[in-house]
């Protein structure tokens, strides 16, 4: 079975992941131009403003906004949302390990 790059392309843009962040706002040109749709989630800058809505702390990283197929400042722009990503997760984990901590203390009798 011969599966051509586009068909590969519209089945990842029909995926769980894809289908998710479209809720969040357009992607691509908007005209259906799948490939301008796939640029958008690969150069990091519609997941990094979904990261920002996610997670509204300020950061002292700046995404590149105009990445024009350079590999360095996508990977740059990925960088940054992974990192993001970890931290959320680390601050989230230590908060409800703090609350769980308190909610146990508050069940053994004195």
């Amino acid at each position: 079975m011969d599966v051509t790059v586009s068909e590969l392309l519209e089945l990842f843009l029909q995926s769980p992941l894809v289908t998710w962040v479209k809720t969040f706002g357009a992607l691509g040109s908007g005209d259906g131009d799948n490939l301008g749709v796939y640029m958008d989630l690969v150069d990091g800058v519609v997941l990094n403003k979904i990261m920002l809505q996610i997670d509204p702390r300020p950061t002292n990283q700046r995404v590149n906004k105009h990445v024009n197929n350079d590999t360095y400042l996508r990977v740059q722009n990925l960088t940054i949302l992974v990192r993001n990503i970890k931290t959320y997760y680390q601050v989230w984990c230590w908060e409800l390990q703090s609350y769980s901590a308190a909610s146990t203390r508050q069940l053994l009798p004195t």
